[in-house]
């Protein structure tokens, strides 16, 4: 079809290209309706392209192949599949798996996505690539996340990646990506697009084509086709209000009605199985009694070409050739090409013509299709499980088989981010048995779908049903559902159903190496029940027994989470970076926003708040990606404190009142952090009425037993600057029962500060000397700074100038090294009241003036890792990685990365 029309789409192109050529990687979807020339432009793209000396890797969706897992990307990069020992070890693997080339065990998804990064990356190593996709919309879903995961993190790689979708009933969303809606042709485009292919139309046909077309080139084009062959006095030419696409689907089916039955049928074979090789749909026209040369009069007229594949010359020809023949006809070809296939090399293409041939439960058929699923599962294709499971149930002969099946599927479905899907099929599962582990299944898939839509509360009550229903009978389905049920809990601060989960795991023998877990579990309902001495042993065995590589992610999470809530920080800070290396390693994408909130939480704690914002910036944006929109609260809410610390003060409320309301819903302990940092930045700009308002509804809220202990020295400060000191008296008291029994030298630390701040004279120094000791070697250097402020304040109102001076000169310069300016101000405020000048406000620590992923990268960097090895890591091609240091550089006012590891 000629490109007519589209200069602003073309000029759209040609700068995606330009861009590409200048290491300036981008991404641009086309959307429209069928016709209306998205194939055209990638056509028009292409040939710049090459003809730009780019090199070009093209693909597209194949309907009949959307439920084979990973098709459609094994086909893009088929071709280049001689380049995967480049890649990193386990990427290499995970395509392997992913394409049938090797067996192994279930190939992860985010590896996948990693792979195919890595390899388009290394093709555009040595020329600008240009990947096209079109039809996306009927590409596997695999397919399509892999591709979407690499074209959102190109960034300094010679790499274009062009898109076209089609308009369907069901929306295709692709977040992240541009998407241009293609209009029709307006009307002298249209007008001159007929007249080049229709000149002989005479009005007031013409006329006609046009309005009924609306633009669209292939209506233009097959409308104006259809009319000049007709007879305008029939009745049967005249076309009704139908919308455009079936227009030209109705004239496609004139052409091939038209043609000899044998065509027709061998149309239909064709039409059946889109991406079967030549040779295939060659014999099962032959084994349905037709011959070779049945197809060669749609050849002729321009319906197919026929090459090493039968290629359609448009999708709505296919439509036509396959929708227009009546079911027998359909379960006729279906089951010829299953006969045609062999079990073992084409087992999943024969099991989909199977199950297209069966129409009654068959319980042959569903086995061949779960054992599609199970295939499906070891490529790491989750919609493909899900699509062959929920058929397989179809067909099941038996209640229980048909129930087991679709709670399969429902599953699957939540794992490849299709919450609607998942629910119903959960709950049609429901409908159909009563067999415990079944519903316990389908009950958790529920929860985890609760969890996202409503909040982690809805998902605890659902898991403890689940958990109760096999408690006695599956002790491993058990253990995981109580630890579901007791993290959701804790991040909504239910604590009335945590002790529910207490109470079923105090009956419950778990499987040995569950013990651990469920131990620190009912640490955890003893903690929020106000009884520290209870809870500390199990969990601080817990952090103990997870030590090392190789341990259960959930084990090593529930430590992570576990070790915040008793001031054991230094041990999560390098048992979390752990884990985090191990998920990056294998590829764990779905754990990096949990390992990165845990992170977070513990480098604000130590006063680390570069660091903490590259968590925060990464975890927000994999939870984004991912579709996680609680755990991407969480991490907005850690956010909010640490503009709070900055002295952002526009930033940190904008924010809040965006987070806040929907994180008290969805995870009420990072909310409370969100309100926590609140509290801070009045209190750090002396506000202390406001502070001490804000910090005491934290003190005492549902988290307060929680980590939000430790807002407990903020609100006594607050409070005794407020000349308000017996509104601390109460969290104090709790504070202490805490740290005594958490007993460690940064929760002592802050006890005393908070005891001397409150103290007469007589105590208040030997206090203010003890938690000055202990933060000066534990806690970090934020609550050093505090300490010393506070202390300083204290000797300046004593009149004590020299060692006054000496520690709020002290908090100053620390205050300015971490990037917390309102601190600084209200240090450098002290030593004037005390007559003192103040130096002039000095530059934060070089490292805050990174941003978050140039800071993961240094750091990686100084370590010794290579770009690649950075790159395999962070989910980044090696380009963006040396892009990221080569920005880095001038702000640290280094050279070279021989020069980070001294500086970081």
């Amino acid at each position: 079809m000629p490109l007519v029309g589209r200069e602003v789409e073309q000029a759209r192109i040609q700068r995606l290209l330009a861009n590409a050529r200048d290491e300036r990687s981008g991404v641009l979807g086309l959307r429209g309706a069928a016709g209306i020339g998205k194939s055209v432009l990638l056509d028009h793209a292409v040939s710049i392209a090459e003809e730009g000396g780019m090199r070009v890797v093209r693909g597209a969706g194949v309907e009949s192949d959307s439920e084979l897992a990973y098709g459609g990307l094994h086909h893009l990069l088929f071709p280049h599949l001689d380049r995967l020992d480049a890649l990193p070890a386990p990427q290499a693997r995970a395509l392997r798996c992913a394409f049938g080339l090797s067996e192994g065990d279930e190939a992860n998804r985010f590896l996948i996505s990693a792979g195919a990064l890595s390899l388009l990356a290394d093709l555009a190593e040595k020329a600008p690539l240009l990947c096209v996709i079109d039809d996306l919309q009927w590409l596997d879903q695999g397919s399509v996340e892999a591709l979407l995961f690499a074209a959102r993190r190109f960034v300094a790689d010679p790499v274009a990646v062009l898109f076209a979708l089609r308009e369907t009933s069901m929306p295709f969303h692709i977040a992240g990506v541009e998407v241009v809606d293609l209009p029709g042709l307006a009307a002298p485009d249209a007008a001159r697009l007929l007249d080049e292919h229709v000149p002989e139309l005479i009005e007031p046909v013409r006329t006609r084509v046009l309005a009924e077309s609306g633009g669209n080139p292939l209506a233009i084009i097959e409308l104006g086709a259809s009319r000049a062959a007709a007879d305008e006095s029939d009745p049967a030419e005249q076309v009704g209000p139908l919308p455009v696409t079936r227009r030209v689907q109705e004239a496609f089916r004139h052409q091939i009605v038209g043609l000899p039955e044998p065509t027709q049928r061998a149309l239909l074979v064709a039409a059946a199985d889109l991406a079967a090789p030549l040779a295939t749909i060659l014999h099962v026209i032959e084994s349905l009694g037709g011959a070779t040369g049945d197809l060669a009069p749609a050849e002729r007229d321009r319906l197919v070409w026929i090459g090493s594949r039968i290629t359609f010359r448009h999708p709505l020809v296919r439509a036509a050739a396959y929708q227009d023949a009546t079911l027998h006809r359909r379960i006729e070809v279906h089951r010829a090409y299953a006969e045609a296939m062999r079990a073992d090399a084409d087992a999943d293409r024969r099991a989909w013509h199977l199950a297209a041939a069966t129409i009654t439960p068959d319980e042959a058929v569903a086995a061949e299709l779960e054992d599609a699923a199970e295939r499906a599962w070891h490529r790491g294709g989750a919609m493909a499980v899900s699509a062959a499971y929920d058929r397989a149930g179809r067909l099941s002969a038996d209640r229980e088989l048909k129930a087991r099946r679709i709670a399969r599927a429902s599953q699957a479905a939540f794992d490849a981010g299709k919450a609607d899907r998942a629910a119903r099929l959960a709950a049609e599962a429901l409908s159909l048995t009563t067999d415990p582990g079944i519903r316990a299944a389908a009950i958790y898939t529920r929860g985890a779908v609760e969890y996202e839509r409503t909040s982690p509360r809805a998902d605890a009550e659902l898991t403890l049903e689940a958990a109760a229903l096999v408690r006695d009978s599956d002790p491993e389905r058990a253990a995981l559902t109580l630890y579901e049920a007791a993290h959701a809990a804790r991040h909504g601060a239910a604590h009335d159903l945590l002790r529910r989960a207490a109470d079923l795991m105090r009956g419950f023998t778990p499987p040995e190496h569950w013990a651990p877990v469920v131990a620190a579990l009912l640490g955890w309902a003893e903690l929020f029940a106000g009884r520290p001495e209870l809870a500390v042993g199990p969990m601080r065995a817990l952090h103990t027994a997870t030590r090392g590589a190789g341990n259960d992610l959930t084990h090593q999470i529930t430590a992570g989470f576990g070790g915040l809530m008793i001031a054991d920080d230094d041990r999560v800070v390098a048992g979390i970076e752990d884990m985090l290396a191990e998920v990056r390693a294998n590829g764990a994408l779905g754990w990096v926003p949990y390992t990165l909130n845990v992170l977070a939480v513990a480098r604000l704690l130590r006063g680390e708040f570069a660091d903490a914002r590259a968590c925060v910036a990464e975890g927000a944006s994999v939870s984004d990606e991912l579709g996680n929109t609680t755990e991407s609260l969480a991490h907005r809410s850690v956010e909010v404190w640490l503009h709070a610390v900055a002295g952002d003060e526009a930033r940190c409320r904008a924010l809040s009142e965006e987070v806040l309301p929907r994180a008290l819903a969805r995870h009420r302990v990072n909310a409370e952090i969100a309100a926590w940092g609140l509290g801070m930045l009045d209190l750090s700009a002396r506000r202390f009425g406001e502070a001490c308002d804000r910090l005491e509804q934290v003190a005492r809220g549902p988290a307060s037993r929680d980590l939000l202990v430790r807002a407990v020295p903020d609100l006594v400060e607050a409070a005794v600057r407020g000349g308000m000191p017996d509104r601390a008296h109460g969290p104090l008291a709790a504070f202490r029962h805490w740290a005594e029994h958490v007993d460690r030298p940064v929760a002592t630390g802050l006890e005393r500060r908070c005891r001397a701040l409150l103290a007469d004279d007589g105590d208040a120094e030997a206090l203010y000397a003890g938690a000055l000791r202990l933060h000066e070697g534990h806690g970090g250097p934020y609550e050093h700074a505090r300490t010393q402020l506070v202390y300083g304040e204290w000797l300046r109102r004593r009149r004590r100038r020299t060692e006054a001076r000496a520690h709020l000169a002290a908090a100053v310069s620390a205050f300015e090294r971490l990037g917390a300016p309102l601190w600084a101000e209200r240090a450098r405020g002290e030593l004037a009241a005390f007559g003192e000048r103040g130096d002039e406000p000095q530059r934060s620590g070089p490292l805050t003036l990174l941003t978050p992923q140039e800071l993961q990268v240094v750091r990686l960097a100084a370590t010794g890792h290579t770009n690649k090895e950075i790159a395999a890591q962070l989910f980044l091609s090696p380009r963006t990685v040396g892009h990221h240091l080569y920005k880095a550089y001038p702000k640290l006012g280094v050279t070279g990365r021989a020069e980070l590891t001294d500086l970081v």
